[in-house]
């Protein structure tokens, strides 16, 4: 039997992961500047996750949600303290895919309406409802395209005001960092007009943190720079330092009933064990603050180059554009320097993304490599 070939992958087979480093078949060594999507919080095998896992799995690894798991109630404390979002309940599921899934549905269920504004360029998974909100028709079937979802243009005010005035919208669903669309980010006088608008007419605004969430941007989550209070975010990559786990904070003024929402795998103690490990290590070494401060270092080595037009986004969470398509500079930054990047949709941005651990000595061998290359 064959893998079903829907994927474009490099000719690198890794088998082992430390910190910063990936590992292939014959010993080479390769800088993580993209943490497999975002995935990667807290470096590979750091000692404590590991721990975690190891410990938990000699315990009990797996079983349903029909049994009582302390675990989850751990996480969702520990979650609250680190995220500083209070008023919140946390469902647990298994990818932001999911988590959206379960966003969008939630938000019909508690406005008994079925239409969703989403936005231009926006991603937010492949499962039904997050796939029809996801800017790119290539990627949604037939089945798919049922849903009733008008896209806006990133920072329209005057369009997101028409269609919200309408009062038929179950939820907006928004990137207030856009990931693979390009890493546009949406400003606050745009966002306070978008919750405004959404509390008037009783929309529940869906801000979707898979990948900007979890300290990537220095904050928590990105939504927090403006000062809004989403009903539902949603999160996944980085909660688990890969191992697949997803979850929504729900404001406490939606209600929950019993069966509207579920999953077999979600919360499951091995998951929760992953998850609280990645907060107990964004705590012990003050993970958010770091990024902050490697940031500001990364844009100060970053703007000496004439040939970037832009540095997009915040934190850990950049996007480096050009004038010129950046396939082969990614290719080279490889090929000759070991380095993984990531594109975007927007063929001319160079996505940067790497674990929050990483360190002045990391981006200064990726400067180099790319002052080699430019």
């Amino acid at each position: 039997m064959k893998l079903f070939d829907v994927y474009k992958t490099f000719d690198i087979t890794p088998v082992k992961a430390n910190g910063v480093f990936v590992y292939d078949e014959s010993g080479r060594e390769y800088l993580d500047f993209y943490g497999g999507h975002a995935v990667i919080s807290i470096g590979h095998s750091h000692p404590v996750y590991v721990n975690s896992i190891t410990e938990q799995l000699k315990r009990i690894g797996f079983y349903s949600n029909a049994v009582i798991n302390p675990l989850q109630s751990e996480l969702a404390i520990e979650l609250a303290k680190v995220s500083d979002c209070i008023n919140y309940e946390l469902f647990l599921c298994n990818s932001g895919a999911e988590a959206n899934e379960n966003a969008l549905k939630l938000a019909s269920f508690h406005t008994n309406r079925k239409k969703i504004i989403a936005f231009k360029n926006g991603f937010h998974g492949r499962t039904s409802a997050a796939v029809a909100a996801t800017d790119n028709p290539k990627i949604i079937a037939p089945l798919n395209d049922q849903h009733a979802v008008e896209h806006l243009d990133f920072g329209d005010i005057d369009k997101l005001r028409t269609a919200l005035n309408k009062g038929d919208c179950c939820a907006v669903i928004i990137e207030c960092i856009q990931g693979i669309g390009g890493l546009n980010e949406a400003d606050t006088n745009f966002l306070s007009e978008l919750e405004n608008l959404c509390r008037k007419n009783g929309t529940v605004l869906i801000a979707d943190e898979v990948q900007s969430g979890y300290g990537r941007t220095g904050q928590f989550f990105s939504f927090q720079k403006h000062g809004i209070k989403p009903d539902i975010i949603t999160m996944a990559k980085g909660m688990g330092n890969g191992f697949p786990i997803g979850g929504l904070l729900i404001h406490n003024s939606i209600e929950a009933k019993m069966g509207m929402l579920g999953t077999t795998f979600g919360g499951n103690h091995l998951a929760c064990a992953a998850a609280i490990a990645v907060l107990k290590v964004m705590e012990q070494e003050q993970l958010m603050s770091h990024v902050q401060e490697l940031s500001d270092y990364f844009r100060e080595q970053l703007i000496r180059f004439d040939g970037i037009k832009a540095i997009k986004g915040r934190g850990l969470m950049l996007g480096l554009a050009f004038d010129h398509p950046i396939e082969s500079l990614r290719k080279q930054l490889l090929d000759k320097h070991f380095i993984f990047t990531g594109n975007a949709k927007d063929p001319h941005v160079l996505r940067i993304l790497p674990p929050l651990t990483i360190k002045k000595e990391h981006i200064d061998r990726f400067i180099h490599a790319l002052a080699q290359e430019l």
